[in-house]
């Protein structure tokens, strides 16, 4: 019996090693095809901004799309998660053309939105065609699942190691599941140098001053992570709370119609154009130029707005917008350096959202480099304490407290 299950466990592992690199492959080509199409949505929506003016009826067609042929994955990363605690159903690989579509529209018209719901999506829906194809058991498609996400996160974004772990994390807070940490790792680096052999670039971000670690700075670090992560809570329950404001129009189709209009009717009245899509030019000027107080709670605002309504995208990358322009507009008042904050902000109000401490530290050492970690692991963890139970995915499982209750 010992002998049947050790064959069992190696040609499981064996089997399940190599479906991760053929999903990273095809989800690293996905995702370097998408950023492309992204790249020319942004750069035609920045030459003629004119087409804002369509939005709101392309979230008609969008919604469309959804409430005609996408019912059963209109949930997105939450369906995801779903089913990797629970496994029902393959999920349908119409999942990925319908939220390509429907993230590369919602970029191309102004709204304001993520990317990473987009890449981590096609990435579960096209790994779990291979449940039915290899007759996985449940165990196995579980991780399968993790392999999918893993591999757009961090083909998404560049960062292996933080997509490696965010697969993981995210599921189930305060525990990862270690059985799958050896496939996600695999998924995570050959789907991130395969998007890399396309042409694609990813975003370099820069901390140009980290000051020696010292207590009082620490002390300062502590506090702005109390900020970063009551920001993260304010998105969270912001998204949560105007989801369900929309919910009570019981036409579907004219959700984003209205969330469209209201984007629109701010872009006109301010002439402000600098907060739809994903916002990199505002991100990285935070980094050197310290940015207005207003800046982070309008992208709150338009964001929440955007994605509840109904568009797609994703809600990861106005998060590093949020947490980089509050941390530089506290540069006046904190004494860290302007780059620094904005560094830290930029990981520890993704942190404190979608409840991955680990993970976001990691992204930070792969963006900025290993001199910030000090800073980078005090903001996190802080922000991810002081944000609540509840992010932004309402499908996450478990009690960060039960946690240190059990320690």
């Amino acid at each position: 019996m010992l002998k049947f299950y050790a064959k069992y466990f190696f040609v499981s592992s064996y089997k399940l090693l190599l479906l991760s690199v053929v999903i990273s492959i095809l989800v690293g080509s996905a995702s370097a095809v998408f950023l492309i199409h992204l790249d020319w949505a942004t750069s035609f929506r920045d030459n003629h901004l004119e087409i804002i003016f369509g939005l709101p009826f392309i979230g008609i067609a969008i919604a469309a799309m959804y409430h005609y042929w996408g019912k059963e994955v209109v949930k997105g990363n939450n369906y995801l998660l779903e089913e990797v605690d629970n496994p029902k159903n393959i999920v349908p690989l119409k999942m990925a053309p319908l939220v390509y579509v429907g993230t590369i529209l919602t970029h191309l018209f102004g709204g304001s939105a993520g990317r990473e719901g987009t890449a981590v999506q096609m990435g579960g829906s096209i790994a779990d065609q291979f449940t039915t194809l290899f007759k996985l058991d449940n165990e196995e498609r579980k991780i399968i699942l993790i392999v999918g996400i893993s591999a757009g996160f961090a083909s998404i974004f560049g960062t292996p190691l933080a997509g490696a772990i965010f697969a993981l994390e995210v599921l189930y807070i305060g525990r990862i599941r270690y059985q799958a940490l050896f496939p996600s790792l695999i998924a995570a680096f050959v789907a991130h140098y395969v998007c890399e052999a396309w042409p694609v670039h990813h975003t370099v971000y820069t901390i140009n001053t980290v000051p020696r670690v010292s207590f009082f700075l620490v002390g300062w670090s502590i506090c702005v992570g109390v900020l970063f992560g009551l920001t993260s809570r304010l998105f969270a329950v912001s998204m949560h709370k105007l989801s369900d404001v929309f919910q009570l129009v019981t036409y579907p189709l004219l959700r984003p119609f209205i969330g469209g209009l209201i984007v629109v009717g701010f872009v006109y009245i301010t002439g402000a154009t600098k907060y739809i899509g994903l916002g990199i030019p505002v991100i990285l000027d935070s980094f050197t130029v310290q940015q207005g107080y207003e800046v982070f709670f309008i992208k709150i605002l338009l964001t929440v707005i955007t994605l509840s309504a109904g568009f797609k995208g994703g809600e990861v990358t106005p998060l590093f917008f949020i947490g980089a322009t509050l941390g530089s507009a506290l540069s006046l008042l904190i004494p860290l350096p302007v780059g620094l904050l904005a560094g830290m902000g930029f990981v520890a109000v993704f942190a404190g959202a979608t409840n991955t401490p680990v993970a976001c530290v990691i992204m930070g050492v792969e963006l900025f480099g290993i001199e910030s970690v000090v800073y980078l692991l005090v903001a996190c963890l802080v922000a991810y304490l002081c944000s609540g139970h509840d992010g932004i995915y309402k499908s996450q499982k478990g009690n960060k407290w039960e946690v240190f209750r059990k320690a």
